[in-house]
């Protein structure tokens, strides 16, 4: 068993044409031996292999797990924390070095992947935090009962793909706006509407929609005041708008003010139920679903599961 002040470190390399990762491996490890943090790193093979990789340093005694990657490695990490027993994972604390293709759910806490070393520190003075916890709970094509938690959002239809485009863009271009201004007009001769049922409190919308964002923090900016702390989920419901009011409400989105769109109807809850033809996307912190739910499916939150370091 390992000291339990060592941290265990995933380390996570972005994939595409940017980035030299060894280069950021050695200023990472450079860092880390300046300020005398005691840690043991592996790098993860493949975007599926960070759950492997935590349930390995879970089981060595590693109380302090440290994804350095993005919001997708940071969301497998937590499926897997949140298989264990309460009393397990309560001994355990979560921390992130954001360095993925999207990072919302770091930048919602103040990390920059920019500034590594101010990550360090902060992560070294361990000011932790009980986050909620998202989960969205459905039955698939198989009939099998799935479950999936998330820290930042579950989109559904139009934004499910936007986000998806966008993941594959970053791979080619660093800006994050540039990325998803190209997904957007990609996404120009897809689908734009899609019928869904919700039943949110006390209202029931059966319409077709353009995008549904269920969010435990920002939501890439589409649910900008929910914070994953205070048992609440915020929903934003979009309408399919004209050309002109869709142009405007990508530049809401982008500075963060989408609740502003005539065409946006928000919502705050513990729970909603939904259900949504067999070919809307969904997805999961950004990630699509490999097949959408069939028949109704839940999405709710669980308050305060996990510790999590936040800045100081």
């Amino acid at each position: 068993m390992v000291d339990e002040e060592r941290w265990g470190i995933i380390y996570c390399p972005r994939n595409g044409y940017l980035g030299n990762y060894q280069k950021q491996r050695r200023i990472l490890e450079q860092i880390l031996q300046l300020h005398l943090v005691s840690y043991d790193i592996v790098q993860s093979e493949n975007p599926r292999s960070v759950e492997r990789l935590v349930r390995l340093l879970v089981s060595n005694g590693y109380k302090t797990i440290i994804i350095y990657g993005g919001d997708s490695a940071l969301n497998d990490a937590v499926n897997y924390l949140m298989l264990l027993e309460p009393e397990k994972r309560d001994s355990i604390t979560v921390g992130v070095i954001p360095n993925g293709v999207l990072n919302d759910f770091a930048h919602f806490w103040g990390f920059d992947e920019s500034h590594l070393e101010q990550t360090i520190v902060w992560l070294k003075q361990k000011r932790i935090r009980r986050i909620d916890i998202g989960y969205i709970r459905y039955e698939n094509k198989k009939c099998e009962r799935c479950r999936r938690y998330f820290l930042n959002c579950v989109n559904i239809g139009m934004v499910a793909n936007i986000m998806s485009l966008r993941r594959r863009m970053r791979h080619l271009f660093i800006s994050r706006t540039i990325s998803f201004i190209l997904s957007c007009f990609l996404l120009l001769f897809q689908r734009m509407d899609y019928l869904m049922s919700l039943n949110i409190n006390t209202d029931s919308i059966r319409r077709r929609l353009m995008t549904v964002c269920i969010g435990n923090a920002q939501g890439y900016g589409q649910t900008p005041n929910a914070v994953p702390y205070n048992g609440l989920l915020d929903v934003s419901i979009v309408s399919q708008p004209k050309m002109l009011q869709a142009m405007k409400g990508m530049y809401l989105l982008l500075r963060d003010k989408i609740l502003n769109h005539q065409s946006v109807l928000p919502y705050r809850t513990q729970e909603l139920r939904a259900q949504v033809t067999s070919h809307t996307p969904v997805s999961v912190d950004g990630r699509l679903l490999k097949s959408a739910p069939v028949g109704t499916f839940i999405i709710g939150v669980e308050k305060e599961v996990i510790n999590f370091i936040i800045p100081n």
